[in-house]
């Protein structure tokens, strides 16, 4: 039995429909398309009247640029100049965002652009980054695929002086899958400053002020001990045995003097800078979280917790100092500031999280599980957990080579810092135990 013929007719309709519209929406481009490494360099000088920036980002990451080509896929060097001005514009040009004070910058103007070879090195400085971008383009007889090259382009932006304080939101996270982004900003009759982010870092001060470097860095600390999971499960084990707010004050005040002291000592570079050492400390954080879980499982003994607790701050101050190593580069003048502010921020996350550990262990004990029991259960956990990391990182560990330093006057200057560095150490054991006195006491009659 033949078909209803008008459900036939719009069946086709339906179905061209479908297609044409399939055919005429713009396709999206794949995704091998996207470049998964791209490394942008550049430079940002301020000149009198004038901001400067110079970049050199790959070819490969200007998507969707009609670049002229010749025979063979290789760049029309004599007709690449416009197509090249353009992608500066779409792709960096209209991506980054400059400003002077609180001020944002206008549209810049592209003074000049060029393809250079993969194996140019003019962007080790200021000077022949330059020079090489404004100065003679690529012979056209060379032979250079189109996602083989260097786009150099030279930006200015009008300023009011070259003594404001200028940030920049680089926004060129949409280059590649990841990029990062080397930028020097050479501020005038000062030393260079180096930054180094990933992505889109969002608002970064080149020269901050001390209160917003402050602010800057309490924030990062803030967050920081919140997202270190190894650093508040040895919080956590801390806190089980120990819920009287004088006796957990001398513990934890113990283990914030000690962290501090080696966060304040890796930033000025007495830390060893040797591969195994950032592994090495990661192992012994793991095995400070076993300790303090065997010890609460065995017994703890509250009276001298102050002092393991200021033992094992030194090591996890280390462990700090890692994670604010790439961070230091937003302090600009202010490092002591900045590290001062970051260890604000620490122990307002331990505040934070003391604040809500405590009322829920209270609950639990008394509610839920008995002490000892939720104390052995709760220990045993971590300590199972710390055995994994201890293990884990214990295995990258070996994959270092330790090897002894040659005897020179760089070890000695070292070994020096060392000696000064104990001295201080043994400086806060000796105040914080005149001063944490009356709390040791309290944690001794609670034990009893």
């Amino acid at each position: 039995m033949p078909g209803n013929p008008r459900r036939i007719v719009t069946s086709r309709l339906i179905a061209a429909l479908t297609a044409a519209l399939v055919v005429a929406l713009p396709s999206r481009p794949a995704a091998h398309d996207i470049p998964r490494d791209v490394t942008v360099q550049a430079f940002l000088k301020p000149e009198q009247q004038r901001l400067r920036l110079l970049v050199r980002v790959p070819l490969g990451a200007m998507r969707d640029v009609d670049v002229p080509t010749r025979g063979g896929g290789y760049l029309d060097l004599t007709r690449v100049n416009a197509a090249l001005r353009d992608a500066a514009m779409l792709w960096i040009g209209d991506a980054v965002e400059l400003y002077e004070g609180a001020a944002r910058l206008g549209a810049p103007r592209v003074v000049a652009a060029r393809v250079s070879l993969p194996s140019d090195r003019s962007f080790s400085s200021y000077e022949e980054a330059l020079a090489n971008v404004t100065g003679e383009r690529l012979p056209d007889d060379v032979e250079l695929a189109w996602n083989q090259g260097l786009l150099d382009v030279l930006f200015e932006y009008p300023i009011q002086s070259e003594g404001s304080r200028f940030s920049i939101r680089p926004g060129l996270g949409r280059l590649g899958e990841r990029v990062l982004t080397v930028l020097r900003f050479l501020p005038p009759g000062g030393a260079v400053r180096a930054f180094e982010f990933s992505g889109d870092p969002g608002l970064v001060r080149l020269d901050p002020r001390w209160h917003q470097a402050a602010l800057h860095f309490v924030e990062v600390g803030f967050f920081h001990i919140l997202d270190g999971t190894d650093h508040l499960l040895f919080l956590f084990c801390l806190v089980i045995p120990l819920r009287r707010f004088r006796t957990l004050v001398a513990v934890v005040t113990s283990f914030t003097v000690a962290h501090s002291i080696t966060l304040l000592a890796s930033a000025y570079n007495i830390a060893p800078d040797v591969l195994w050492f950032p592994p090495l400390i990661e192992t012994l954080i793991a095995m400070s979280i076993m300790y303090m879980a065997i010890e609460n499982v065995v017994g703890a003994g509250l009276q001298r917790r102050w002092l393991i607790a200021f033992g094992f701050g030194l090591v996890h101050g280390f462990g700090f100092s890692f994670a604010l190593r790439q961070t230091l580069q937003f302090a600009g003048s202010h490092l002591l500031t900045s590290l001062v502010s970051f260890n604000v921020g620490v122990e307002l996350g331990q505040l934070v999280v003391l604040v809500l550990l405590i009322p829920m262990l209270e609950v639990l004990f008394r509610f839920v599980i008995a002490e000892r029991a939720g104390t052995i259960i709760l220990s045993a956990l971590a300590a199972h957990t710390g055995w994994h990391w201890m293990v884990e990182r214990a295995d990258r560990l070996r994959q270092f080579r330790f090897e002894w330093p040659s005897l020179n006057l760089a070890l000695l200057a070292s070994a020096m810092r060392w000696v000064v560095l104990i001295l201080i150490v043994a400086g806060a054991i000796r105040l914080l135990s005149a001063v944490l006195r009356p709390a040791r006491r309290e944690g001794a009659g609670a034990e009893e």
